[in-house]
């Protein structure tokens, strides 16, 4: 503290004695270039100061905005120093110089030239220009999209869970006994009679199937047994018995034959 006091004490006595040049306000008015090279050394050594002084985020909102200012205007004027002294014939700072970094190591964020530093990058709306939308995530490629894909992807192994098929039979049930109930009532309406004893089977079923039957029958017994989801099945129409059918194919076949025989003789 003692030595920025004996410092900024210095200064001023400079300034009074006018043993201090004071930095021409137009960097094409000097054609010197040691003195150039001096007051571009005086630039860098006031942006120094005022980065330390923004990155305290107590100072307010106001002070580190005009801070914040200044910085980018000690910057512009650097950068004209620089232009002079490439014009002069000295180095090329603009051409070889490193990006300019926050304390955090970070490349200085800005747009259109212009540069936050410090607290000034935490402002409202000023972090909001900064912020990034998060990267999309990668599509993955056809043989990814096919590499989990096997025959459950396509329903095929629906029916093994042992839940559907009960679900759908018993659902079925429910449905042709609504169905039968619907057609007794509109028959009952019309008058007409319904019988509702079972006829024998005219076609013998086979082995495998009759157990299938039997297997369903003894199923829906332990499920329903009551019996009030089976349906009934009745025929109301007359049926043709086994003997019915072979009697009308034998009369067919006899006038086929009466048919092709008289008409040759014809």
């Amino acid at each position: 503290n003692q030595r920025t006091t004996l410092a900024r004490w210095r200064a001023a006595k400079e300034v009074e004695s006018g043993e201090k040049e004071r930095r021409p306000y137009l960097a094409s008015e000097c054609h010197d270039l040691p003195r150039c090279e001096k007051f571009r050394l005086e630039i860098i050594r006031e942006i120094s100061k005022k980065v330390a002084q923004i990155q305290n985020a107590g100072l307010g909102e106001f002070r580190i905005r005009d801070l914040n200012d200044e910085i980018n205007k000690l910057l512009r004027e650097k950068r004209h120093w620089e232009n002079q002294i490439s014009s002069l014939g000295g180095p090329h700072y603009r051409r070889y110089g490193p990006k300019m970094f926050d304390a955090e190591g970070r490349e200085v964020p800005g747009n259109r030239g212009y540069k936050y530093f410090g607290a000034a990058k935490d402002l409202p709306g000023v972090r909001e220009l900064f912020e990034q939308d998060p990267p999309p995530p990668p599509r993955k490629s056809r043989a990814e999209l096919m590499k989990d894909i096997d025959a459950e992807y396509y329903g095929y192994r629906d029916d093994e869970d042992g839940v559907l098929i009960p679900l759908e039979e018993r659902i079925e049930r429910v449905a042709i006994q609504k169905a039968v109930q619907e057609w007794r009532e509109k028959m009952a309406r019309d008058g007409r009679i319904i019988d509702d004893e079972e006829e024998d089977e005219i076609y013998p079923l086979s082995g495998p199937a009759r157990e299938a039957i039997e297997d369903a029958k003894s199923r829906a017994a332990v499920e329903d047994p009551h019996g009030l989801l089976a349906p009934k099945f009745t025929a109301h129409v007359p049926v043709p018995t086994q003997q019915d059918v072979q009697e009308a194919l034998l009369r067919k076949r006899k006038q086929e034959l009466l048919e092709k025989y008289a008409g040759g003789a014809n």
